[in-house]
């Protein structure tokens, strides 16, 4: 059961949890939708936590693909490696900001897909953009970005609580953003689908 081992983490660091429960079976489903049915050799996970959303994505993934998951908890890094029994899965204790230089480190160039549950509203926005800058021309045009968003887009910023819509924040670096709603999920999520990585992003506005 990952409940209890969610809960200690969310506990402990909230921050970088970013969230009060894992993903429902239903986001999870929604989130790995887009890549059904593609022949994919590389694709990277970003935040996987307990594995709710890495366990849908080995279900569609090819098997010879492979799946590099990026977790800076150690206490969810030990928990995936116990129970997720996959060759395809790699788990790196590591931030997004490393997956670039772990990629040339293993002599990886493309990604062919990237999920994401990082907690983006709470992060520093000139780490995302530094993820962003790096990840965009290993996943090229053709490459898919699928991210989630809780419904009360919100962020704080500076002490003070403001909206923040992930979407438009999006369109800079993709050039088609598509956002679904997941209401079976505690809170309720935006799942938004990127494709077309733009090689220049827009300044940041936030």
């Amino acid at each position: 059961m990952s409940l209890p081992t969610f809960a200690r983490n969310a506990i402990a660091d909230y921050k970088s949890t970013a969230a009060i429960a894992p993903s429902s079976r239903q986001l999870a489903n929604a989130m790995v939708k887009p890549l059904r049915g593609r022949h994919l050799r590389v694709v990277i996970e970003f935040g996987p936590g307990t594995g709710v959303i890495t366990r849908e994505l080995l279900k569609v993934l090819p098997d010879d693909c492979v799946l590099l998951a990026f977790e800076i908890s150690p206490r969810f890094v030990d928990y995936l490696r116990k129970t997720v029994c996959d060759e395809r899965l790699q788990v790196v204790q590591a931030g997004a900001e490393t997956a670039s230089a772990e990629l040339s480190r293993r002599g990886i160039n493309r990604v062919d897909a990237t999920i994401s549950s990082l907690g983006m509203s709470m992060m520093d926005m000139v780490l995302v953009e530094s993820i962003f800058h790096a990840l965009l021309p290993r996943l090229g045009r053709d490459g898919i970005f699928v991210q989630f968003q809780y419904v009360h887009r919100t962020r704080v910023a500076a002490g003070r609580v403001k909206y923040f819509n992930l979407e438009t924040f999006l369109e800079r670096y993709f050039e088609s953003v598509r956002s679904d709603c997941v209401w079976l999920n505690l809170p309720p999520a935006h799942v938004i689908t990127c494709r077309g990585a733009k090689t220049r992003a827009r300044p940041s506005a936030v």
